[in-house]
């Protein structure tokens, strides 16, 4: 069995507006069929199935299983609000039932970086308040930066505030190549630098440009980031979040072509 397993998020639908909303079935008949192994689904996208049981059996129609639970919040304030808090305990509640996967915890972007070293200490300690409430039910958490100009961890800076304040010992880090590459950084030396605490990886490409480009096309070294992995014992999941432009009109088609690319050069890799 191979170490690195490959599994796919819902966010190439979410580029679609709300036309997927309430299609987590046929999301899930998609990623199963272009060869994917696990979905993680944003939990925007759960409508529907809350109930761990009913996600189960639709996990098990389409012979798939939950690699991560991807969850968004603001996390703007010294403290979770009572709204944060509820919603995230929910998610932590479900996470019981799947005790294999991740619960991965991801900001939303700010309209500007103002007040900059406030508000990225006020999301550390939100961050490590969730995961200890989640290790103390048994749930492993991962924390996602991202990089749009309004995100508060996007530069080189701003990866050594984020990754030296998470708490290792209840949530890890989620590298995402492409947000990586857009903070004009090197995926491949952070992932290395930071490599103990990764414990999930997330795969999108990138143009020269800074553009979003399909799996493949751009200039993000999957080969490399993927031989890496596989060299140094990395057990976890590479998740799959291509976010070009193609996904807007046809997210099916998108990750199809995304199956191919990972059978024919991914996984003879691992």
């Amino acid at each position: 069995m191979e170490k690195i397993r490959i599994g796919c998020e819902t966010y190439t639908w979410a580029m679609s507006g709300d036309a997927y909303k309430n299609k987590l079935e046929h999301i899930l008949g998609v990623m199963s069929r272009s060869g994917f192994k696990s979905i993680e689904p944003d939990t925007g996208f759960m409508n529907g199935f809350e109930d761990p049981g009913v996600f189960k059996e639709a996990l098990q129609r389409n012979n798939i299983e939950l690699s991560v639970l991807c969850h968004v919040e603001d996390w703007r304030n010294p403290k979770e609000t009572d709204a944060e808090k509820r919603n995230v305990d929910k998610w932590i509640d479900f996470m019981k039932h799947f005790p294999e996967a991740i619960l991965l915890l991801v900001q939303m972007p700010g309209k500007d970086r103002e007040h900059l070293h406030e508000r990225q200490q006020n999301l550390l300690t939100c961050v490590n308040e969730i995961a200890k409430r989640a290790a103390d039910k048994g749930i492993v958490c991962s924390y996602h930066p991202n990089s749009p100009m309004g995100s508060i961890y996007r530069t080189h800076e701003d990866y050594k505030i984020l990754l030296n304040g998470l708490d290792s010992s209840v949530i890890k880090y989620t590298p995402d190549v492409g947000h990586i590459a857009k903070g004009g950084m090197n995926p491949l030396e952070v992932i290395k630098e930071y490599r103990d605490i990764v414990n999930c990886v997330h795969y999108k490409d990138m143009f020269e440009d800074g553009g979003w480009a399909p799996m493949g096309a751009g200039i993000i070294d999957f080969k490399g980031i993927t031989t890496y992995l596989n060299d140094s014992g990395f057990k976890g999941w590479i998740i799959v979040e291509d976010e070009a432009d193609e996904a807007i009109t046809d997210p099916d088609a998108v990750t199809a072509k995304d199956g191919i690319y990972i059978e024919e050069v991914l996984r003879p890799l691992l």
